[in-house]
C-alpha cells in the first residue's frame, strides 16, 4: 500500500466522525462493551494505544463489534505494525515517523496516520505522499493556532490532532479547514470503564459526535 493509498484510506476513516477516541485499555473485559458504547454513541473509528499488555487482545475483541473501525495507536516499530495488523487493526497511528515504520506499514498494507509536529516534518511526509497526518502533541506544540498558520503554506496536508484535546477546545480545531477530526481520551473516562457505566460513555460519544 503506497503512502498515497494509505492517506486516502486514513482520510476516509477520519471523516467517519469528528472525534477518534484514543483508548488506553488496562482490562480486557472492558474492550468489547467499550467499543459497543462508543459506536452506539456515534464514534466508529477507535484508536487502541499499544501501551498496555492487553492492547492487542483488546483490538481483537473490539474488531468484533459491528460498525466499529479499530486501529492501533502508539506504533513505534515494524514489530508493532506486524502485530497490530495480525490483531485485526484497520489503521495505525504513530506519534512520529521513521523510515522503518513507514516501510513496515507499506509492507503490511496498514493505513498510517504518521505523526508530525514541525513544518519540516510535515513537508518530509508530504514529499513521500502522506497528505493526512497526525499532529501530536497538539496543545503543547502550538495547538489550533499553529495548525491554522501552517494551513496557508501547506494546504495539501490535513490533520488529526491529538494531545491535550478535550470537549472544551475541540471546536477550536474542528473549525479549521485542514482538520479532518481530532483524537481524544475524554470520551472514555477510566472511572466509567471501571464501574461499567457504559451508558455515560454512550452519552459522551454522542456529545462528541455533535461537535461537527
Amino acid at each position: 500500500m503506497t503512502p498515497t493509498e494509505q492517506s486516502a484510506k486514513a482520510a476516509e476513516i477520519c471523516r467517519l466522525a469528528p472525534v477518534v477516541p484514543v483508548l488506553v485499555i488496562d482490562d480486557l473485559a472492558h474492550a468489547h462493551p467499550l467499543a459497543q458504547a462508543l459506536v452506539k454513541g456515534g464514534l466508529p473509528a477507535l484508536e487502541v494505544t499499544l501501551r498496555t499488555p492487553c492492547a492487542l487482545d483488546a483490538i481483537r475483541a473490539m474488531s468484533e463489534v459491528e460498525g466499529g473501525v479499530v486501529g492501533a495507536g502508539t506504533l513505534l516499530t515494524p514489530a508493532d505494525v506486524k502485530a497490530a495488523k495480525a490483531a485485526g487493526a484497520k489503521f495505525g497511528v504513530s506519534p512520529g515517523a521513521t523510515e522503518r515504520l513507514l516501510d513496515a506499514c507499506a509492507e503490511y498494507d496498514l493505513p498510517l496516520l504518521p505523526g508530525a509536529v514541525t513544518a519540516s516534518e510535515v513537508m518530509a511526509l508530504l514529499e513521500k505522499g502522506y497528505t493526512v497526518q497526525k499532529f501530536f502533541p497538539a496543545e503543547q506544540s502550538g495547538g489550533a493556532a499553529f495548525l491554522k498558520s501552517i494551513g496557508s503554506p501547506i494546504p495539501q496536508v490535513s490533520f488529526c490532532p491529538t494531545g491535550g484535546i478535550s470537549l472544551k477546545n475541540a471546536r477550536d480545531y474542528l473549525g479549521l479547514k485542514n482538520i479532518l477530526c481530532v483524537g481524544g481520551s475524554w470520551v472514555a473516562p477510566k472511572e466509567a470503564m471501571a464501574s461499567g457505566d457504559w451508558d455515560s460513555i454512550v452519552a459522551l460519544a454522542a456529545e462528541a459526535r455533535a461537535l461537527r
